[in-house]
């Protein structure tokens, strides 16, 4: 943990990411990110200067392979609470509409709840679990299929919603996560999503052109 602290802390001075007062919402799917995220935060709350709260805010999409129960366990354990939302998305995605590239419609759904939730629950900001090779792995894609230089930036303000999005693991690369989570002894959720498999294979076919 402490050298999951030591990156996620660096990004977070560097980028003003948190001020005295804030409270947070941290998404939480279940991975190895978001449960990565949610644990470091709490351990940062208890010796970082400027006091924050946090809460874990989860959206069910519907689908068979999503377990409240463990999302729960995790939470009770860090003594964060938690926010579980219900949502028709895998209905709404899949079943109505079948879409055949899902993913941006799902995406823009979870965003809408997470950020309505967010706003009831009083939070000022939200946290993602990018890591580094996500942030790497999102500028190349852009540069490749659209021709632009870009990337997700450490902080988003939505001037609708008036909330701030953060991203603290943008310097925490995924080796030193996934060894986090092996020590840890921890079993992140396992996904199952539709797109999953299929998103994989283009990927490879790419890498193979």
């Amino acid at each position: 943990m402490q050298r999951i602290l030591s990156t996620m802390r660096q990004a977070i001075e560097k980028y003003n990411m948190i001020e005295e007062g804030d409270k947070i919402a941290v998404c939480l799917s279940g991975g190895k990110d978001s449960t990565t995220l949610l644990m470091a935060l709490k351990n940062l709350q208890i010796f970082y200067p400027k006091k924050f709260d946090i809460i874990a805010v989860t959206v069910n999409p519907g689908f068979d392979f999503f377990d409240v129960s463990y999302l729960q366990k995790l939470c009770e354990k860090q003594e964060v609470p938690l926010i579980v939302e219900e949502s028709h998305i895998k209905e709404i995605v899949f079943d109505l509409r079948n879409e055949k590239n899902p993913c941006s419609l799902c995406a823009n759904l979870r965003r809408g709840i997470i950020n309505s939730i967010a706003i009831k629950e009083g939070c000022n900001k939200i946290a993602l679990g990018h890591n580094k090779e996500d942030v790497l792995e999102t500028f190349f894609l852009n540069l490749l299929y659209t021709g632009k230089i870009h990337t997700f930036s450490p902080v988003s303000y939505m001037d609708r919603s008036k909330i701030t999005l953060i991203r603290p693991l943008i310097y925490t690369e995924e080796k030193e996560i996934k060894r986090f989570i092996k020590k840890a002894g921890i079993e992140p959720m396992a996904k199952a999503c539709p797109m999953d498999r299929s998103i994989k294979k283009r990927r490879n076919e790419r890498v193979d052109k």
